[in-house]
């Protein structure tokens, strides 16, 4: 079936920038050995690999006693774990900067007891429609292509969050799966192909023509169009003067834009969301959370820093939530209700604080010093107009443990913070590799417009939900 005849969504901004960033100069390598001109670039060497839901396959060989078959190029991890399809083929468009790929391989699960007998086949994945789809037969009927997860598209394409949709709910035999949070998907190219390098010329022969002259190719500083037509003569180029180089971010100023990736503590939020506290966890105002119960990722930072100095003042907007123990009856309140926003990281030579206004069970206190920072180390080294900090060690302070209720004590050590700031508005922030910045992927300089350079547009923030049980 071909791509054009299959189901689509409407191509999302987000979806199209992070294909592009992901692809590369794997796809501009393409476009520069002669098909610039061509909106469709050919992809192979692809593999899937994504789990459905890690609380479905326990279902499936727990209470209901069934199995999982992967065949014919699809292979289950072990432990009950995720499933992997192979040999991905498809196509990139050069245009809107997408991934169309259909992989190999069969699922079947099956329980007896439960009586249920499904098969997945022709699993794929299509960054602009933001999907993944499959051939699904149930009940002896195959329906094709079945959109089974919306997809929160990366910029490497590993570990992103997927939402179950009502069609999966159908499938999987279980209404509460739809819009339920998926297992991760990754999708990655383990036999890229050879970059067009240039081959020696065999020695000539009475039977061959002279070369051709190498056609250009287009280069990370060059816009991907042909630079000649058909008669030899050069055609006009959008392209910057090569002399031309961007002016360089200054040493101090105003931060342009900016991440802080933080989990707070992983044992809290699988206290919160388990079986003692029975509660959930959400994320407002921009901020969002990775798939899985994972870290979560404020946004839009505004501030100074001077990297000549070692110093970095930066707020961050985005709020998360914390409720559990929930009283009896309908109208029982949360012993557990507790709100982090307005955060807020200072660096001084490495070492720094952690705050935020503390709002706990209807209680707000502002200014809050949660931890003290302590970076790996003291310089704030800028590439690509970019300061980033990782693996920040995070230390919980005394007034820290109170907005806390006590729940830890004073100098636990929380999870670490990452940190990334944009000191120019065209700068590209990375993405996380965990999926919590899955929602903000980068341009590529090459296929930038040529002027005059926009900051990037960011996707609607991601809607709080309830994490994976």
């Amino acid at each position: 079936m071909s791509a054009t005849s299959r189901r689509r969504r409407p191509v999302t901004l987000a979806a199209a920038v992070a294909t592009a960033a992901a692809l590369g100069a794997t796809a501009l390598a393409t476009l520069g050995a002669g098909t610039a001109s061509a909106a469709e670039v050919p992809l192979s060497g692809y593999e899937l690999t994504w789990g459905i839901k890690q609380s479905y396959r326990t279902y499936v060989t727990g209470m209901a006693a069934g199995s999982f078959t992967a065949k014919d190029g699809a292979s289950q991890a072990t432990g009950n774990g995720a499933f992997t399809f192979t040999d991905g083929t498809g196509t990139y468009d050069s245009t809107a900067h997408t991934v169309d790929l259909a992989f190999k391989g069969d699922l079947r699960i099956v329980s007896k007891l439960h009586g249920f007998d499904i098969a997945l086949s022709d699993v794929r994945f299509d960054s602009g429609a933001a999907e993944i789809t499959a051939d699904v037969t149930k009940s002896g009927t195959t329906a094709q292509d079945v959109p089974l997860a919306d997809v929160t598209v990366t910029r490497a394409m590993t570990d992103m969050a997927t939402k179950l949709t009502k069609e999966a709910a159908d499938v999987f035999g279980s209404a509460s799966y739809e819009g339920a949070a998926g297992d991760p998907l990754t999708v990655v190219q383990k036999t890229p192909p050879q970059s067009p390098t240039p081959t020696p010329t065999p020695t000539a022969t009475a039977t061959q023509s002279p070369s051709p002259t190498p056609t250009p190719t287009a280069t990370a500083t060059q816009s991907p169009t042909p630079t000649a037509t058909a008669t030899g003569s050069a055609a006009p180029s959008t392209s910057a003067d090569p002399s031309e180089s961007a002016p360089e971010a200054p040493a101090q100023g105003d931060m342009a834009d900016g991440t802080l990736d933080w989990g707070v503590k992983q044992s809290f939020r699988s206290y919160v969301v388990g079986t003692v506290a029975k509660g959930e966890i959400t994320t407002s105002d921009g901020a969002s959370q990775a798939s899985g119960n994972g870290a979560f990722t404020f946004v839009d930072a505004t501030g100074e820093y001077d990297a000549d100095a070692g110093t970095l003042s930066a707020s961050f907007e985005g709020a998360v939530n914390f409720k559990g123990h929930k009283g009896e009856g309908e109208n029982g309140g949360y012993g557990l209700d507790l709100t982090l926003n307005n955060l807020r990281a200072t660096l001084d030579e490495g070492t720094g604080e952690l705050t935020a206004d503390v709002t706990s069970l209807g209680e707000k206190t502002e200014d809050v010093v949660l931890a003290g920072l302590k970076a790996n180390e003291s310089d704030l080294t800028a590439q690509d107009d970019v300061i980033t900090v990782d693996d920040v060690k995070a230390t919980l302070t005394e007034a820290g443990a109170k907005a806390f209720g006590g729940f830890y004590t004073a100098g636990t050590e929380l999870d670490p913070v990452d940190l990334a700031v944009a000191l120019t508005a065209d700068a590209d922030l990375p993405g996380g590799d965990d999926g919590s910045t899955g929602d903000r992927p980068a341009v590529p300089r090459a296929v930038r417009p040529a002027a005059p350079p926009a900051r990037r547009v960011r996707p609607p923030a991601a809607r709080a939900r309830r994490p994976a049980v």
